[in-house]
């Protein structure tokens, strides 16, 4: 039988529950921003931003699943990320115009009486509301910018929203993931938990998204996201050159990416001719 209360088996090591108040004070200059938040129809988002220029296109780096478990038979109350991997890769990125962006019920004070169901960080947390939410961020964001294109870079399960996401609009210049995970059905196969039915994979966009550059960064140490959920999602997209993977050596899921993370915004991501 599974159970899903094993399912966050990196958020148990990766961070611990901490306050609201205290999460904002210790991020929102990090991008040399401070916070945007974005009202959506069913969530208000947060973003943190870096824009320098008037560049049509901007990268988005959408969170990871943050702090979803406080052991492993409770949720949290609080899903916001302590310590998080993809603000420290934002902050990298040497492009005129970053944007943060935060999945829904991070950073938005859940912890005092939001109407934020534990479900969405939990069971519900690819659930369509949520995608819908997202992509309001991006028109949103679009909209105030007047920009024509996005790169999507989706940490984790921020990857499988960055190709959900994709699927949704024809704005999309490329996406990039970083131990993404592309297919949860799988991954909850691999770790015997119980599937989330009610989440959208991006294994089941991969072929409507083939004609996007992309370029999937596994960790060849990760065991929480393992190269075989870039596998399946490649496998559905068939025989498309431009679908790509690399493999990182030595980084696990939320160890090591930092120190590479130049050095892998330097590869193309483009699509190739067979």
């Amino acid at each position: 039988m599974k159970i899903f209360f094993l399912f966050p088996l990196i958020l148990l090591s990766g961070c611990s529950l901490f306050s609201y108040n205290n999460s904002i004070d210790q991020l929102s200059n990090i991008l040399g921003s401070s916070i945007y938040e974005i009202q959506t129809k069913f969530f208000k988002l947060t973003s943190y931003q870096r824009i320098t220029t008037k560049n049509p296109e901007f990268s988005i780096y959408i969170e990871g699943d943050g702090k979803a478990w406080l052991n492993k038979k409770r949720a949290s109350l609080d899903p916001t990320p302590r310590n998080s991997v993809v603000l420290k890769l934002a902050n990298l990125d040497p492009a005129d115009n970053v944007i943060y962006l935060a999945r829904p019920c991070q950073y938005t004070k859940t912890v005092d009486g939001s109407p934020c169901d534990q479900k969405y960080w939990t069971s519900h947390r690819f659930a369509p509301e949520v995608i819908e939410a997202m992509n309001s961020a991006l028109d949103d964001i679009k909209q105030r910018h007047q920009i024509t294109g996005f790169n999507l870079i989706g940490f984790s399960g921020g990857g499988n929203i960055a190709a959900l996401l994709a699927a949704k609009r024809g704005d999309v210049m490329s996406i990039r993931t970083v131990a993404g995970n592309l297919n949860h059905e799988l991954q909850s196969n691999i770790h015997s938990v119980s599937e989330m039915p009610q989440s959208l994979s991006a294994k089941d966009v991969a072929h409507h998204i083939s004609y996007i550059p992309q370029m999937h960064f596994v960790g060849s140490e990760d065991q929480i996201v393992p190269r075989q959920l870039y596998d399946s999602y490649k496998k559905e997209s068939g025989s498309s050159g431009c679908v790509q993977s690399y493999v990182v050596n030595g980084v696990e899921h939320i160890k090591g990416w930092e120190s590479v993370w130049k050095s892998l915004l330097n590869k193309p991501v483009r699509c190739l001719e067979f």
